[in-house]
């Protein structure tokens, strides 16, 4: 690693990657297709996407696990996936990194709520 991450916080500000959706988008990912499996499937491409931030100089970059829980994945059929998916997105970003910078796992919302609402509550 860079380095001890709380330690180098004491000193500067460090700089996280930006989107991973876009770039997987310029990159060929078509509209409904699930960025997650997407990046699994084009290893290459993530590898590329990780590698750009860091030579631009991200300190953090994020896997590419945004919508890696089950219940985001069921809506590609790919919840039973959840391990697979998520455990290679790490894998490629720890791969790509090679101690230049520091992983961050991406963990986004489930899209779902909790309870139904109403416009009263």
């Amino acid at each position: 690693m860079p380095g001890d991450l709380v330690s180098v916080l004491k000193e500067r500000m460090v700089l996280l990657d930006g989107a991973m959706g876009t770039m997987l988008q310029e990159r060929g990912m078509q509209p409904g297709q699930c960025p997650e499996l997407f990046g699994v499937e084009n290893p290459a491409l993530l590898r590329e996407i990780h590698n750009l931030y860091i030579e631009a100089g991200a300190d953090i970059i994020q896997t590419n696990t945004f919508g890696g829980n089950a219940s985001k994945l069921s809506e590609y059929g790919l919840e039973d996936r959840v391990e697979e998916i998520n455990a290679e997105a790490v894998r490629i970003a720890r791969e790509t990194s090679r101690g230049r910078a520091w992983v961050a796992a991406s963990i986004g919302p489930t899209g779902r709520l909790l309870s139904p609402m109403s416009w009263r509550q």
